[in-house]
């Protein structure tokens, strides 16, 4: 007899009678509409939005400053203007756009972000799988037995030995009558979406640092750009100044100080250098690549565009729009359900149990009439004396929501600063790009004024030392400032939330 086939072919049969012979009991009834009831503990309410209506205290110009050049005109804050789900394309950089999808395909941060959602999603799944409906588990067991009178109270009865074989269907049942196991599922849930608003966070922040890192490298490479044109400047001076050292136009202390400002210039190269190949080699890691590899496009200022009109999203919006905001409404939605858990540990707890079998002391008589036994029971456990643990666990399941609550405060406030500082750091940034420009314009004329001057020796070789200086200054400043600006709006996007509810559901799962 193949008894695997035996047990399959009679589950069915086993566990209609069980469950026949359960109702048969007039307390399920009862017990099943007591199950319906209401779960104790806090219902979780979301945190009502900031009563505010702007982000800083004196309101924020709709059009900055603009700039002489591409990327210093002026920008629009359009409030209340949605923010497309990929952002980064509004920069017009195919080369960015075209690595940032890389990035999120093959980014080992993202793939961690995913992994974590599904254990999230499983775990929800298996607590699920025994909440609502009873634990079923099918057991076979064979025993070899030898017994002497004794064992059945007969000293003088001979030894018997015997087999008994077992198999039987289990069903046991927690009935959740003051929803604690409600509660738990509840804060499974929680997680599920907490861990799903860290993936689209985790989304965020790798485009965001892609676009930061891209404008810094292209800020690298035009600092390096400017450097080397004033090393191939200080070459030419030291060329002239000796020459006219040689006729007796200049004096040897001249030549040395055009040859020392020659040598720090050159000195500037390598440390410039070194950034642009950390910048790169960082860009690679973000994009899941080893910095070795290759492939990875060459930004410059030029090549990138400068958002003219920026979405701002409304106070009361972006607290239902940052991800890290909802993400830290899940973590106290789930504190929340641990005080329901904790509160329902403190009543009492039914279980009903119930079991449909066969014995006998022979194999092919163990489905055979007369060999059926079955069992049904119901257990009560109510928590009579702890030494106060369940109260005390109920007050820390309150204190770590409180302690929840209070980080989710921390955590819109800091948004609300974020945004603020963005929002006024693109005004300013305008402002100080415009400045550096008339700068580098007055520095540059003045710097042709005087080498004209001092080939015809009207100046002497101080002033020209100073123009020099001056210009190169007032050149690294100017392209600092216009790295500033794309930055600190890529910022500007992070701290609104990215559009991430734009993208299209296909999109979403793709990074799922």
């Amino acid at each position: 007899m193949n008894l695997n086939s035996e047990l399959i072919n009679n589950q069915e049969k086993i566990i209609v009678k069980l469950f026949s012979a359960m109702r048969s009991l007039p307390i399920i009834s009862l017990i099943c509409l007591l199950a319906a009831g209401c779960a104790v503990g806090p219902d979780f309410r979301p945190p009502d939005a900031p009563a505010v209506n702007r982000y800083a205290p004196e309101p924020v110009p709709d059009v900055t400053v603009s700039a002489p050049g591409a990327d210093g005109a002026a920008q629009r804050f359009v409030s209340g203007q949605d923010i497309p789900g990929q952002w980064w394309t509004l920069f017009r950089s195919e080369a960015l756009d075209r690595l940032i999808r890389k990035a999120l395909r093959d980014s080992p941060t993202i793939s961690a972000a995913q992994a974590r959602l599904r254990e999230a999603e499983e775990n929800l799944r298996a607590r699920g799988g025994t909440v609502y409906s009873p634990s079923l588990d099918g057991n076979f067991s064979a025993y070899r037995q030898k017994a002497t009178g004794a064992s059945y109270g007969q000293p003088g009865a001979g030894a018997n030995t015997f087999s008994l074989f077992n198999a039987s269907v289990n069903v046991s049942y927690n009935l959740d009558i003051f929803g604690g196991n409600r509660r738990e599922l509840e804060a499974l849930r929680a997680q599920v979406d907490y861990q799903r608003f860290q993936l689209e966070a985790a989304h965020l922040a790798l485009t965001s640092n892609i676009v930061t890192s891209a404008v810094m490298e292209a800020s690298l490479r035009a600092q390096l750009q400017a450097t080397k044109e004033m090393a191939e400047m200080h070459g030419k001076q030291l060329e002239l100044v000796s020459s006219k050292f040689r006729l007796g136009g200049a004096s040897r202390p001249d030549v040395l100080e055009q040859r020392t400002l020659l040598a720090q210039t050159l000195a500037a190269v390598p440390p410039l250098e070194k950034e642009v190949a950390k910048t790169r080699h960082q860009l690679a890691v973000y994009a899941g690549s080893f910095p070795g590899e290759g492939g990875i496009p060459e930004f410059r200022l030029e090549e990138i565009n400068l958002p003219v009109d920026v979405p701002v999203s409304v106070p009361s919006e972006l607290v239902r729009r940052r991800p890290d905001i909802l993400a830290s409404e899940e973590l106290l939605h789930a504190a929340c359900a641990q005080v329901g858990v904790a509160t329902a540990n403190l009543y009492p707890k039914i279980t009903l149990t119930g079991s449909l079998g066969s014995n006998a002391v022979r194999i092919e008589d163990l489905f055979t009439s007369g060999s059926s036994v079955w069992s049904l029971g119901a257990g009560l456990l109510q928590p009579l004396f702890h030494g106060g643990e369940l109260s005390a666990k109920r007050r820390a399941a309150v204190a770590a929501y409180d302690q929840a609550l209070a980080l989710y405060r921390e955590t819109v406030l800091d948004s609300f600063r974020e945004v603020a500082d963005s929002l006024r750091s693109l005004e300013l940034d305008a402002q100080t790009l415009r400045a550096q420009a008339d700068a580098e314009a007055s520095a540059r004329e003045a710097l042709a004024s005087v080498e004209t001057q001092f080939r015809i020796g009207a100046v002497n070789y101080l002033s020209l030392l100073v123009a020099q200086l001056q210009y190169k200054v007032a050149s690294i400043n100017l392209v600092k400032a216009r790295a500033a600006r794309f930055a600190d709006t890529a910022a500007l996007f992070q701290a609104m939330g990215g559009g991430w509810w734009n993208r299209d559901k296909a999109d979403r799962e793709r990074i799922r």
